[in-house]
């Protein structure tokens, strides 16, 4: 493991990962559960008014939090207005497996990323346990969101 002395890492707030191009945040059945506590909101009303119906492996549709129009997440307002129960994906960030599978994915990454290799050096177990994390936050699919929540009927998310 090219990390295995450790990786620099400490968010400069520049908010990159959180918006100014398209991509998806997957939203695990923990996230969702975050997200309703913090915002005391039902999952299915939750889903209604942040989330999306987003096309995974396999043919799969997964649960996605929404982006506006500029591509920033859509609960980013000059910071995270729900960073105490931020998705796993967020906060597990840059320590994702395929980020950290070697020194050029990595440094490819930190090109985009001007808090990676700055700042307090994660250790290895540090870095381990937040790709364990992330590789263990599975999203939440749109059959089981709909039977868990919705007593298996359709629920029609914005897109």
């Amino acid at each position: 493991m090219f990390y295995k002395n450790g990786l620099n890492f400490e968010c400069q707030r520049c908010s990159f990962c959180c918006g100014h191009s398209p991509g998806f945040v997957y939203l695990s059945h923990r996230d969702l559960e975050a997200f309703c506590a913090h915002f005391g909101m039902r999952e299915v009303d939750f889903a209604r008014k942040y989330c999306r119906w987003a096309d995974y492996y396999y043919g799969k549709q997964v649960l996605a939090l929404l982006e506006k129009d500029n591509y920033d997440c859509i609960l980013w307002e000059s910071g995270c207005s729900a960073y105490e129960a931020r998705p796993v994906q967020c906060s597990t960030y840059p320590f994702w497996s395929w980020m950290v599978a070697d020194q050029k994915t990595w440094n490819e990454c930190a090109a985009d990323c001007p808090g990676m290799n700055k700042g307090r050096k994660w250790s290895f177990e540090e870095i381990d346990a937040q790709k364990r994390r992330y590789d263990a936050n599975v999203p939440l699919e749109r059959e089981q969101f709909e039977t868990m929540f919705n007593g298996g009927q359709r629920v029609e998310l914005g897109d």
